[in-house]
């Protein structure tokens, strides 16, 4: 019988520029073992990269428009909101979604994520806004195996424990018996990236099973299977930060959704890693 335990490791918020990979090796030293699997949050790595586009700078086109206005406040706040079981607070939401910076935001995942990723009612194509300030949102890392064999290599060297690196998006991955699919672009080998919103509608409509998203793995064979359990019991270690959407980050500081300070963000918990560690019990 194989059994995991979880430990989510607070650190400080990680700002553009910041080493991560430094500040990794730091906060697990005293805690990592040989065979753990530590998870890292892509969103974090990004955020450290600057991978990240200020929307308040981005001029809208006519489609972006006409994407926030007609296909978010109608299409997403009733019928396909309503089809997939959404809440009547996130239902509220879409009906109001923001013209102008919601233009915005859908001009940005045009350009990054393409047409059809930017259907999706939120990060699409992995671009999200959530845990940053302002008008920031995070792109979705294009190297993200090149990152977590970095990781999983610094960690060995300077730590000298051989451990599984793996990174991870809170974007889901659904299980249909031993087929794994999901809207976000790149996941991890095994699991099959089938478009955006069709994807999305199916998975949420049958009720399958649904898992946080890995990307990469580095220092071990991971498969698809494995990886989805692990990804799903760090990202419920980890909780949602400042919020699970932009619209919950806002109302947990009680501002705007573009008026989330970097200093706001740094006054609270976050925990960009998690150490899983598996045990095998006999019987």
């Amino acid at each position: 019988m194989t059994k995991y335990t979880a430990l989510a490791i607070t650190t400080n918020y990680w700002k553009p520029n910041d080493n991560y990979t430094d500040k990794i090796i730091h906060v697990i030293a005293d805690t990592v073992e040989n065979g753990d699997y530590v998870v890292v949050s892509e969103k974090a790595i990004s955020t450290a990269l600057g991978s990240m586009v200020d929307e308040s700078a981005v001029k809208p086109s006519l489609t972006a428009r006409g994407l926030a206005h007609f296909w978010m406040r109608i299409v997403w706040g009733y019928p396909l909101g309503m089809l997939c079981g959404f809440g009547p607070r996130l239902l509220k939401r879409l009906r109001n979604y923001p013209l102008e910076s919601g233009s915005r935001h859908k001009q940005v995942a045009l350009q990054y994520a393409g047409f059809w990723q930017t259907l999706m009612f939120g990060s699409e194509g992995g671009i999200d806004g959530s845990n940053l300030p302002y008008s920031y949102v995070s792109l979705p890392l294009s190297n993200a195996e090149e990152l977590a064999q970095k990781i999983q290599m610094q960690i060995a060297a300077e730590l000298k424990k051989n451990v599984c690196v793996i990174i991870a998006d809170t974007d889901k991955t659904y299980k249909f018996h031993n087929f794994f699919f999901t809207p976000r672009p790149k996941p991890l080998r095994g699991i099959h990236s089938m478009g955006a919103s069709g994807t999305f509608i199916l998975g949420r409509m049958l009720k399958l099973k649904r898992s946080s998203t890995p990307l990469a793995a580095a220092g071990c064979k991971l498969g698809a299977s494995e990886a989805l359990k692990i990804t799903n019991i760090a990202d419920k270690a980890r909780g949602p930060g400042s919020g699970a959407t932009v619209w919950d980050m806002a109302a947990r500081f009680k501002v705007d959704v573009n008026a989330v300070s970097w200093e706001m963000l740094a006054a609270i918990k976050h925990k960009p890693i998690v150490i899983i560690r598996k045990t095998v019990k006999q019987g």
